[in-house]
């Protein structure tokens, strides 16, 4: 609504930021699909090494300073790049924009739900090109009834929602430093597999 008013106001600016923090994410998925899908195809090596990654951004925030500034244009396109880089298998889209955001300064409750609603438009977008896909090829579901897919949406709704709202008591916490721990050990854990 903000956006559709074309107010000068806080939530003009917000929803203008968070359409700019969507385009990294739109262009990657649109260009790189296929690519990009190759790369969750069980290589698992490939998987552990993000998973470190994603250890070490969120160790970062650790040991950032949170001086609790205000999300600027070029702050929402660093977080959008980060989004966008957040496709790859066994980087946190969450925790890589989160961690982004807290180490630009910005406000650890205003960043987590930035991040959040940041995501909305590409599911929907990624959605609407799957339905569409099942659409001309109802065969794709693999003779799955329409209503187990809504009880899956419903399902992935009801969760989503309710790890969001765990998901911003921990960062006000600071407590990310328990989830860099968990991707250390499984991405090593990974690597581990993957070379033998």
């Amino acid at each position: 609504m903000g956006l559709l008013r074309f107010k000068n106001n806080d939530s003009f600016h917000f929803a203008n930021k968070l359409v700019l923090s969507m385009i990294p994410v739109g262009v990657v998925g649109l260009l790189f699909e296929e690519k990009i899908e190759s790369l969750f195809t069980g290589n698992v090596l490939f998987v552990g090494s993000m998973l470190l990654l994603t250890g070490l951004l969120l160790t970062l925030t650790y040991f950032s300073k949170n001086t609790g500034k205000d999300i600027s244009y070029g702050k929402a396109i660093v977080i959008g790049l980060a989004q966008a880089v957040a496709i790859l298998p066994g980087i946190s889209r969450s925790g890589a924009t989160i961690s982004t955001g807290l180490m630009l300064g910005i406000d650890k409750e205003k960043v987590t739900k930035f991040s959040f609603i940041m995501v909305l438009l590409p599911i929907m977008g990624a959605m609407l090109l799957k339905v569409k896909d099942y659409i001309e090829a109802p065969a794709v579901a693999g003779g799955i009834a329409n209503s187990v897919l809504f009880a899956g949406f419903l399902a992935a709704f009801i969760s989503g929602l309710f790890a969001c709202t765990w998901m911003i008591s921990i960062v006000k916490k600071g407590k990310l430093i328990y989830f860099a721990y968990y991707c250390f050990a499984i991405g090593i854990i990974s690597i581990i597999v993957g070379l033998r």
